[in-house]
């Protein structure tokens, strides 16, 4: 008799559907793990990506200033430290590196037992990973290094803008935003089949339409936001410490007209319009 703790696809009977299995009671301190690493990659990880992307930087594609907005409100938030401590950056580590405990765990049945359930799962191995180190890299070269966008956020189009005019930066970004979407979409997938919301092969299949749906909705805004802030506005330069911004001269005007809106968004004293 396996044990339930073996790492190894059980054989398979002829004629045997293919499912998703079960988080089941009964495995000690394994389950609640597990159940916390799935649960995280809903709430509120996943929560964290859907806002990140289909809000805040939706919200780019119509310029500058509602760029600015969107960030000022979010650094304006009450203790704004602690619920991005809490709520974004310790549960993205747990989900994040027990992900990769699990998948150190785990063996790769693709070879054996070639069905399209067993690629997802090695899909959404590689997915988390690579949307793991995006993550990661993302919020530490906004967040904490260069112009603080909480203090001064009419710099915060600039800052995105500037990372992006990187070639390998704009490949980076266009992988880790795609695999970032794959992982969470598909995800809601598996966590509503793991958790027994979804019991039924019909069932299943309607939710999976309705991921691969979000899937292509959070990427398309995704890259669109980023073709936004690399092509559709001039390219504006940060005066570190301020959040003074400036059009480079350089850069073609873009195709509208419309002008860097951060040019005049900051007073002689170099404090951001309230």
């Amino acid at each position: 008799m396996a044990s339930v703790a073996s790492s190894r696809a059980p054989a398979v009977k002829q004629g045997a559907r293919q499912g998703v299995a079960p988080l089941r009671a009964g495995e000690g301190t394994s389950f609640l793990l597990r159940r916390l690493h799935s649960l995280s990659g809903i709430v509120p990880v996943g929560a964290f990506l859907f806002e990140h992307i289909l809000i805040s930087n939706s919200t780019a594609i119509t310029g500058p200033d509602a760029y600015a907005k969107q960030v000022a409100f979010l650094g304006g938030l009450p203790l704004v430290f602690f619920l991005e401590l809490f709520g974004i950056w310790l549960p993205i580590l747990f989900h994040g590196l027990y992900g990769f405990y699990i998948w150190y765990r785990g063996d790769g049945n693709t070879g054996e037992y070639p069905w399209s359930g067993n690629w997802m799962y090695t899909l959404q191995r590689w997915t988390g990973g690579i949307a793991f180190v995006y993550i990661i890299w993302h919020t530490y070269t906004m967040r904490f290094t260069g112009t603080d966008l909480h203090a001064f956020p009419n710099a915060s189009f600039g800052k995105v803008q500037a990372e992006l005019m990187n070639p390998l930066l704009l490949a980076f970004y266009i992988v880790g935003l795609v695999a970032a979407c794959w992982h969470f979409a598909y995800g809601i997938w598996l966590f509503a089949a793991k958790w027994g919301i979804t019991s039924g092969e019909k069932a299943r299949q309607r939710l999976l339409a309705v991921c691969m749906g979000l899937f292509a909705v959070m990427t398309l805004v995704g890259l669109v936001s980023l073709y936004t802030f690399r092509a559709r506005f001039p390219q504006a330069t940060v005066e570190p410490g301020t959040s003074a911004m400036r059009a480079n001269p350089n850069s073609a005007a873009p195709a509208s007209g419309t002008q860097a809106s951060g040019a005049s968004s900051a007073t002689s004293s170099g404090k951001p319009v309230e």
